[in-house]
């Protein structure tokens, strides 16, 4: 396997505050990687370091090797990195299916292709698989707003994962969900990896959510990683029952 993602040494600090440490980790090509932590922790901060929206104190992204820290989210959207956010970012007027249209053209294409170009930007058909795939069908042409939440957080996955992108990361994806459709949504997730080797990251606070789909598991306490493994050695680390889980 080879990484896909590298952060190195990534630090952020508001003023006297240091809100991420020192923080180095990598993600392989078709890893599933959790992060967890207590809230307050610096989990979303690091996020947003690595995605843009924020630049780091110090520190290096790289992407497949390259160097991307700093990039504003729209230049790493063009080279293959997608998000979903804690709040749902589906359009309610429109359809799942138009929804889908929309997430793809993100990834493809400039301003000039999208006017002169076909309404859908050639997109239907890759929409309507990525329908079939997280089992949407009986949705396809329903308005996304009409969906319950727990099928906004299926859309939400699936328009993360249009133009098959190199690295998803993805933000509380099982926040609100009950527990039906969050069988369901890491059904579709797992099976993503597995079919297609889709590489991504979990932000999560729900704890059997993450440590039944991912493959490896980071934990984060104070800015910092506290503990880097395999589910079942997190489990177990006794600083990780300390400082997180609490029992």
């Amino acid at each position: 396997m080879s990484a896909v993602l590298q952060v190195s040494n990534i630090s952020k600090r508001f003023g006297g505050i240091t809100a991420v440490n020192g923080v180095s980790f990598d993600v392989q090509e078709g890893e599933i990687l959790g992060l967890i932590g207590p809230n307050g922790c610096g989990k979303s901060t690091l996020f947003n370091c690595i995605l843009g929206q924020l630049t780091p104190s110090d520190g290096e992204v790289k992407l497949d090797g390259r160097t991307v820290t700093g990039l504003r989210p729209s230049e790493l959207n063009k080279l293959g990195v997608s998000r979903t956010f804690q709040l749902l970012q589906v359009f309610p007027k429109l359809s799942v299916r138009e929804n889908l249209i929309l997430a793809g053209q993100e990834h493809q294409g400039n301003m000039l292709t999208r006017l002169i170009g076909p309404s859908d930007a050639g997109l239907t058909d890759a929409a309507n698989q990525m329908i079939g795939f997280f089992k949407l069908d009986h949705l396809a042409d329903e308005p996304a707003g009409g969906l319950s939440y727990g099928q906004q957080k299926l859309l939400d996955a699936a328009m993360a994962f249009m133009g098959g992108p190199r690295l998803v990361l993805l933000d509380e994806p099982a926040g609100g969900v009950n527990l039906t459709m969050l069988a369901d949504l890491k059904d579709r997730l797992r099976a993503i990896n597995q079919e297609k080797r889709a590489t991504f990251v979990v932000i999560e606070h729900n704890m059997e959510f993450v440590m039944s789909l991912c493959t490896r598991v980071m934990v984060m306490a104070e800015g910092k990683v506290l503990a880097m493994g395999r589910p079942d050695e997190v489990r177990a680390n006794p600083a990780v029952i300390e400082a997180y889980l609490g029992h």
